[in-house]
């Protein structure tokens, strides 16, 4: 076996494994192609990771080429080598060399898209002028044809002195063609004549190109510029997305509630299995309530974490994003953020780690932080298992308004009040503790494109490993320790207490039991009881533990085969009172917007801004505001019931 495929099996990162190995760096602007020709050439099996010494993330793969392994980087988008943010220094300083920790690539494959070649030649020339190994690859040359363009590659390869290849990355047209020249990377020409630095020479040298190389430029794309009118007009644009997000919440209700429902009927079926076939009680206990009811109660809600991924994937490949950033960018300004900023927050509804990490495109360090502060505000995906599971239970499914339905409405306005909340801090750290000047904000807008299925289910899929590598890791360790906490010390309930009885009375005299009960002066402003603050606790490693530690406690306690929104409905107090009345699934609602529950996100807070002192202050902010919204929810829904 080669160390090749001893990196690959061992999960290690073959760039530093690989001693001999050539590396060859990706680099070009984003929406230039770049990952879809990485995806190709390593089959999907990148490794994302850390360059040393910094937070930029770099991704590596490894594609096979004769029998030899040659390492593949997808180097960070950037327009220029002249760096104006963190994720444009690390590529500048890599190709250069003067990344500590990293040798300079053996050879770059510069990514260039055919539709704007004329801003692509910036950054051709001065990745050039650095002298490694070069190859083009002219990306979208599909859609340069269909838009009347023509682009003579032979010649473009005859004035730069370098390989040029024409490719469409989604088609896998070209794909052989560099993976011919991925033999021997070291051999491909260096520029012999690099083009000049100077800033006016080097824009009159772009024209000199492009005058012998673009015949015909391609035509305005004509259904962009007609959906661009409306997506980039400052009112319909906003009123548009307002929509979109407002469809998706609909849809979460209605297609993937039946797909819950079949999860959700497998794993009572495993749990049902493993109390009538497990003779150990302990056992049997840990399987039905432990797993089942911990770890498969938040796998329910898969269905609709892949339709929260899958909007996002599309939304970003199709075009649509770029567009989002730069109507949002006026309203960003009022609450002293860029456009930049408006990307990083909508990231972060998959998830506030990606969010966070994304800010890095943004140049000015206190705009970063910033938005780093405010980001977990942003409704991510390990909020919605939450949200799901108290508006089914809780909120009629009645209609409203034609399509609109009330648990949609409902989940639309917790999103929406997280996201106004994270502006209004972000407005008021700008002001405040945080005020800087203004940079401008540039963003290349492509032409809508229908993405290949391929890349976006794979992007969905990744995405949605993460949750699920927390429902194996996070989840299921926590489920494991709260099912001892809640069974520790065993107890014996007086005789005249029937089963469910007995399991509640087992539950409140636990280790768990005794720490919610601990808590309550702290929660009892809000309708929390014991049950409510233990799952509370439990969701600080991750918020989807709340659920799970629900279903834990309802599983222990019921004594048929309800589901867990039934139990939760039907759940007492020992005076009969409901444990979850109107006031107190408010207070939950709103506690969940704000309440920065996630050990990974405080973690990357603490690693992207070099500080404790940040991450404490957001997750105090947080728990305030958490706290203040809960009580009043509590108090004005309760008093507005009656």
């Amino acid at each position: 076996m080669s160390r090749a495929d001893d990196a690959a099996n061992d999960g290690t990162d073959p760039a530093s494994t690989l001693v001999r190995a050539t590396r060859v760096a990706l680099i070009g602007s984003p929406n230039a192609g770049k990952t879809t020709l990485f995806n190709r050439l390593t089959g999907l099996r990148g490794k994302t990771g850390n360059y040393p010494g910094v937070t930029v993330s770099r991704s590596t793969g490894q594609a096979v080429v004769d029998g030899k392994a040659v390492i593949i980087e997808d180097l960070p988008g950037t327009y220029s080598l002249a760096p104006v943010s963190p994720d444009e220094q690390v590529v500048s300083d890599l190709l250069s060399g003067a990344l500590r920790g990293i040798d300079p690539p053996d050879a770059t494959i510069i990514v260039v898209d055919a539709t704007t070649i004329e801003r692509s030649l910036l950054l051709v020339s001065q990745a050039l002028a650095i002298g490694l190994p070069t190859m083009i690859a002219v990306t979208m040359i599909d859609e340069l044809a269909d838009r009347g363009g023509s682009l003579d590659l032979l010649r473009l390869q005859s004035i730069l002195g370098v390989p040029v290849v024409g490719i469409v990355g989604t088609k896998g047209i070209g794909i052989q063609a560099v993976r011919d020249l991925l033999v021997q990377p070291q051999a491909w020409p260096r520029p012999v004549l690099a083009p000049p630095t100077d800033p006016t020479e080097r824009a009159a040298w772009i024209s000199s190109v492009l005058e012998r190389v673009l015949h015909q430029a391609p035509a305005n794309h004509r259904w962009t510029e007609r959906i661009d009118r409306v997506l980039l007009h400052p009112v319909m644009g906003s009123l548009v997305f307002f929509l979109v997000m407002l469809f998706f919440f609909q849809v979460i209700f209605t297609v993937a509630a039946p797909i819950q429902d079949w999860i959700g009927s497998i794993f009572d079926g495993i749990g049902s299995w493993a109390t009538e076939n497990i003779t150990w009680a302990p056992l049997a206990g840990l399987i039905s309530d432990g797993l089942v009811g911990g770890v498969g109660t938040v796998l329910q809600f898969l269905p609709q974490i892949l339709l929260l991924f899958l909007m996002i994937s599309f939304l970003e490949n199709v075009g649509y994003m770029s567009r989002a950033a730069l109507v949002m960018d006026r309203a960003m300004g009022t609450f002293g953020l860029e456009g930049r900023s408006f990307v990083s927050l909508l990231s972060s509804y998959a998830c506030a780690v990606p969010g966070i990490m994304s800010t890095r495109t943004i140049p000015s360090s206190r705009d970063r932080i910033a938005t780093i502060l405010v980001a977990p505000l942003m409704t991510c995906s390990a909020r919605l298992p939450v949200y799901t599971l108290l508006i089914a239970s809780f909120v009629p499914n009645t209609v409203v308004l034609g399509p609109l339905r009330l648990q949609g409405l409902v989940l639309f306005g917790l999103y929406l009040l997280g996201s106004v909340s994270a502006l209004i801090i972000a407005g008021i750290l700008k002001k405040t503790r945080l005020r800087s000047d203004s940079l401008p904000f540039y963003m290349e807008v492509p032409p809508y494109r229908i993405p290949g299925w391929r890349l976006v289910l794979t992007q969905c899929w990744d995405s949605s490993k993460y949750f699920l590598r927390k429902a194996g890791t996070i989840i299921l360790g926590t489920s494991m320790l709260l099912w001892i906490l809640l069974n520790v010390p065993s107890v014996t309930a007086p005789p005249e207490f029937n089963e469910q009885q007995a399991a509640s009375y087992q539950l409140e005299h636990s280790v768990a039991g005794s720490i919610g009960r601990a808590v309550e002066p702290v929660f009892k402003p809000l309708g929390f009881n014991w049950e409510i603050n233990i799952a509370l606790i439990a969701s600080l490693s991750a918020r989807e533990v709340f659920v799970s530690t629900l279903g834990q406690i309802e599983a222990a306690q019921s004594d048929d085969e309800s589901s867990i929104s039934e139990a939760l409905v039907s759940a007492t107090n020992p005076d009969g009172s409901p444990v979850y009345p109107p006031g107190t699934v408010a207070a939950l609602l709103v506690f969940f917007v704000f309440a920065l529950q996630c050990m990974s996100t405080i973690a990357v807070m603490r690693r992207e801004t070099n500080s404790r002192r940040w991450p404490l202050f957001a997750f105090s902010y947080m728990f305030a505001l958490a706290w203040v919204g809960g009580f009043f929810a509590n108090t004005i829904v309760t008093a507005w019931v009656g």
